[in-house]
């Protein structure tokens, strides 16, 4: 029976980009994303046949997005590691944000950050609007940015580095940074730099900054770690809240 297809996936190799539209490939790159996985892993994962599940890793491995290792807990097994990187996906093209920011570009103040931001806002969502969701690139490039800042920060704890994050933001008028709860840590955000005055189209859109605070607590305190925005202007909030958990 042939396989309906799934929105597009692109992945980035060592060799160049690849598209994955089989929803039982995309499954095993999504599960291999968060963590190792045995083969039995995968087949009750994915509830394919064990025959299906082999010839689609053996698929990922030629095209150089996943690499098996020995097992080192069992020799006898493989354990699947994924070799790529999660870069985009396919979407329904997204215009009423797109048609706003453009609008926006002709209100804009003749200064330069008004018209850098309204620039930033128009690549971002124009890609949307052309059908390509950019958010796990977004995030990818925001952990880059945050791991090289973060030698900007002296703090040694996470209260500290909070409070100059915090300063850090408002500093480069990225918005106003505020600790919401410790547990879980939660981090508010006022006049967010990315989706400030953006219209509710049904998700959240700061992954850029998601990946750039996961970056800094990564870079500056050693501690891996996942920030998660659970609300935004993107979902009819007039703020961002972030969710970071270890």
């Amino acid at each position: 029976m042939k396989e309906d297809r799934a929105p597009t996936t692109i992945m980035a190799t060592q060799s160049g980009i690849v598209a994955l539209d089989s929803p039982v490939k995309i499954k095993i790159i999504e599960f291999l994303t968060f963590e190792n996985k045995t083969f039995d892993e995968l087949v009750e994962a994915t509830r394919k046949a064990k025959s299906t599940v082999s010839v689609h890793l053996s698929d990922l491995e030629k095209l150089g997005l996943i690499v098996a290792r020995a097992d080192p807990q069992d020799r006898r097994k493989k354990l699947y590691l994924l070799n790529s990187l999660y870069v985009a996906r396919s979407q329904r093209p997204v215009n009423k944000h797109y048609d706003d920011v453009l609008n926006s570009i002709c209100r804009a103040s003749p200064s330069q950050y008004d018209f850098l931001k309204c620039m930033f806002h128009t690549m971002r969502y124009g890609l949307e609007a052309y059908g390509f969701d950019p958010q796990p690139i977004m995030k990818k490039m925001g952990f880059d940015i945050g791991t090289r800042i973060s030698t900007r920060f002296e703090s040694d704890t996470l209260d500290s580095l909070v409070e100059e994050v915090s300063g850090f933001w408002s500093i480069c008028k990225m918005g106003d940074l505020s600790l919401v709860r410790r547990d879980p840590l939660t981090i508010k955000v006022r006049d967010c730099f990315d989706c400030c005055n953006m219209p509710n189209v049904g998700k959240t859109l700061c992954s850029l900054d998601e990946g750039i605070l996961e970056g800094i607590i990564r870079g500056r305190l050693g501690r891996a770690c996942r920030v998660k925005e659970t609300e935004c202007f993107g979902t009819g909030y007039d703020h961002c809240l972030f969710v970071i958990s270890f």
